[in-house]
């Protein structure tokens, strides 16, 4: 049986998940995870206390508790649970409070709530995003903080959305088609605005497995296709000078980063 997980707040729940995911992802096995998000209510954190401990009653083993909750009253409820607590917070509020020599204020909400400054530039770099994606128009690319390149199904609308939704990017994204091969180059928009290009590249092998997936057996899916779209279009971003990172064996949170690492683009967190 896996061992049971709790990701438990008064607000989004998004930091313990984050949290909790990457201290647990360090352990070579696996959690039965739950999140449960805007434990706003004392009523509702009994009952959240009686899950665990019901978990606990069923399985023999404590169940991991990680959390990150505002109000102490809340707070003290889940701790008078059988579970093991990871109290995010407070882990790291009370010696930030002596560093500092000022007492925290805490609010719920306020880490990812609608009043956060970059929440307004994150919805409309998502907006943007998604009207400009796979090449729709090119009339608004020169709003864009980022382009991203690359063949059909390399990565690029997963990279935008995650760019626009984690950190504000308005990323828009441009293929290149098989009709493009004969003569690859940049359209005229895409040319003036060159600094913001980035390339995205995979192995020809796994884009074949991925447009097999898609378009089975097809010229498309090729791996004849795959081999001469991948060679021509990296060898334009080396002829172009566009810095470019091969997605194959990366997450989208990898691919990211490591776009944001070489552009320098100024992130919108939070």
């Amino acid at each position: 049986m896996l061992r049971k997980v709790f990701y438990i707040s008064d607000g989004t729940a998004i930091t313990a998940e984050v949290f909790g995911h990457a201290v647990l992802s360090q352990f070579p096995v696996e959690f039965d995870a739950l999140t449960i998000p805007f434990v706003e209510t004392e009523a509702k954190a009994h009952t959240i206390k009686e899950q665990i401990n019901d978990c606990f009653i069923t399985t023999g083993e404590r169940p991991l508790v990680f959390h990150s909750i505002v109000k102490p009253e809340i707070r003290d409820i889940i701790f008078s649970s059988e579970g093991i607590d990871y109290d995010f917070l407070n882990t790291f509020v009370a010696p930030l409070e002596k560093h500092l020599g000022i007492k925290a204020s805490p609010v719920v909400h306020r880490t990812h709530g609608k009043g956060n400054e970059g929440y307004e530039a994150r919805i409309e770099a998502i907006n943007y995003t998604m009207d400009n994606d796979d090449g729709q128009t090119l009339k608004n690319i020169d709003k864009a903080d980022l382009v991203l390149l690359g063949v059909s199904r390399c990565g690029k609308t997963p990279s935008s959305l995650y760019l626009s939704l984690q950190f504000g990017i308005k990323a828009a994204n441009y293929p290149f088609v098989e009709d493009d091969m004969d003569n690859l180059k940049l359209p005229p928009e895409l040319k003036r605005n060159k600094k913001k290009l980035f390339g995205l590249t995979i192995d020809p092998v796994r884009l074949h497995e991925i447009r097999q997936s898609r378009m089975e057996n097809s010229r498309y899916s090729s791996l004849r296709q795959c081999r001469i779209e991948v060679k021509e279009v990296e060898m334009m971003y080396k002829r172009e000078r566009i810095p470019y990172v091969n997605t194959t064996n990366h997450s989208v949170e990898e691919i990211a980063t490591k776009i944001l690492d070489v552009t320098g683009l100024k992130r919108h967190m939070f």
